[in-house]
């Protein structure tokens, strides 16, 4: 754990090289496990003001061991970023593999995969990068085809994959305009090329994507917006469907091959987005900040309330070592009926309700609440004082997002499409074809946060504390204050405290007794 750009994914990957390297082999299972994590990389890290290589979906190894030789891998992943699949902020990109492609592909290549010069598309800003960057990019495409080959990715599993991304990249330019004849809408006479490109059918993708109504003044109209939406809801799941068929793919070729009967050991590593606070913080950043505030509970509660209830069962003389407990700011998150996420999914539930109606429905909820502040300015928003800090929210899509529902023509798409991984999207359940990831916390059909602490709290934590050196992405560089900031609100100040006045090691009378 640690803040965004603090080194998780960079200690994760050395986690596991140490940990390979002690099972003594060198399998090509090993080595398939290996490549996980650069291959993860590219389809779910992005650039952000924080972090050049962020995490954008949490992850959650579990490597399974027979007398100290790894015997298989299970790969779960959590609540991936795909709203930035359509949108992005100042100074941030889209997920790697989309520069990848542009700067690894040949022109031939391109050619088949109708891409065009980075700088048109909408989905990447038309922003690309300078040549000494390009060239760092092909190679990390190199990479990436090597870690497809080597997890096992079948020749024409790869194609079809980048088949989907170039495919999404040119539905991104797609525009609509009114009809004059009828006061409906359609794609834009300029961007019926990027419609072609996108290799669906004209007719079919036409209709569906200018089929969200609105009922204006007693009559039926197509609103250009809500075709956008519909637009960026198509990209949007298409990505997160090529992400969990990475994911899917993985476990398939990494599972163990042993008699059922047989115990496997297990180790699992957990490495999570870290806690974000942006000058623009919206939806995603709250539920980021939410799952590192059930972690820090977590922590909290092995390193402080487990310890020293030991020590009080021993009868040990002790002084109570208090600490800052965040379970008043989860209360305020994920109280039932009344916190913030069930007055969320309340307000999602009817149709009349706005971001503004939610924002006053959070104000008048919680007013007198310590860490929660109504906004302040033009801007419609609220803050929360978490576990590390005022984080100001702006309340802009946080019902759209909440909802994320597909609509049932713009679903039929991906049914009747001819790439079976677009078209297996059928044997999703709805609520993830609808909540399509980014929901999978907060989503009661899944429970995704429950099961995943239900696995934490069910084994042995070890706790791997990232301390991010400098705010500015300088290496070599310690910057006193941002560390001691970060020090404090992780606690760390107080478990040296209790490492130092406690008993870290504790043997057992025979442990004790054979030494």
């Amino acid at each position: 754990s640690g803040e965004s750009g603090a080194g998780k994914t960079e200690s994760t990957k050395l986690l596991l090289q140490h940990i390979m390297n002690l099972c003594k082999g060198n399998s090509q299972l090993e080595q398939q496990i290996l490549q996980v994590n650069p291959l993860l990389e590219a389809f779910g890290n992005a650039q952000t003001v924080m972090n050049d290589n962020s995490s954008r979906f949490g992850k959650y190894i579990q490597l399974r061991f027979q007398k100290n030789t790894v015997q298989g891998a299970k790969l779960s992943e959590y609540l991936l970023e795909k709203s930035r699949v359509v949108q992005q902020d100042t100074g941030e990109r889209n997920f790697h593999i989309f520069y990848y492609m542009f700067a690894g592909l040949s022109s031939e290549e391109k050619e088949m995969y109708g891409l065009l010069d980075p700088s048109l598309y909408r989905y990447i800003s038309g922003r690309f990068g300078t040549q000494d960057v390009a060239q760092r990019w092909k190679h990390k495409y190199q990479e990436v085809c090597n870690a497809l080959d080597m997890v096992g990715f079948q020749e024409q599993e790869q194609v079809d994959m980048q088949a989907i991304l170039a495919g999404v990249l040119s539905l991104g330019n797609v525009t609509f305009e009114p009809e004059e004849s009828n006061g409906s809408v359609k794609v834009s006479e300029a961007s019926q090329g990027w419609l072609k490109a996108a290799a669906v059918s004209h007719r079919r993708t036409d209709g569906n994507l200018v089929g969200r109504m609105r009922v204006l003044t007693g009559s039926v109209m197509s609103c250009p917006s809500l075709c956008a939406d519909a637009r960026d809801s198509i990209a949007k799941v298409a990505y997160g469907r090529v992400f969990g068929w990475i994911v899917c793919k993985i476990n398939e070729l990494l599972a163990e091959n042993v008699d059922p009967e047989v115990e496997l050991k297990e180790i699992g590593i957990l490495d999570i987005f870290g806690f974000e606070n942006f000058a623009v913080n919206r939806f995603e950043q709250l539920c980021i900040n939410l799952a590192n505030e059930q972690l820090q509970h977590f922590f909290n509660h092995h390193i402080f309330q487990m310890e020293q209830g030991a020590y009080r069962e021993e009868e040990l003389p002790w002084e109570t070592i208090t600490f800052n407990n965040n379970e008043p700011i989860l209360n305020l998150l994920l109280a039932k009926p009344l916190g913030l996420l069930s007055l969320l999914d309340e307000q999602s539930a009817f149709p009349q309700a706005t971001d503004k109606t939610f924002v006053d429905k959070l104000n008048s909820s919680f007013k007198g609440n310590l860490h929660f502040q109504p906004g302040r300015g033009r801007v419609l928003g609220f803050s929360i004082i978490h576990y590390a800090g005022k984080v100001q929210y702006t309340a802009a899509g946080f019902l759209e997002k909440n909802r994320d529902t597909l609509p049932a023509n713009v679903r039929g798409l991906f049914i009747n499409s001819i790439t079976p991984l677009l078209s297996d999207v059928t044997h999703w359940a709805p609520s993830v074809l609808w909540l399509a990831g980014l929901l999978i916390f907060l989503c009661p059909c899944q429970h995704s946060l429950m099961v995943l602490m239900e696995r934490m709290y069910s084994a042995n934590p070890h706790f791997v504390r990232c301390i991010k050196p400098n705010s500015q992405k300088d290496p070599g560089v310690v910057d006193s204050q941002v560390v001691l900031q970060q020090l404090r609100y992780n606690g760390l100040l107080e478990t040296i405290r209790i490492r130092r006045d406690g008993f870290s090691w504790r043997p057992s009378f025979e442990e004790f007794a054979e030494r």
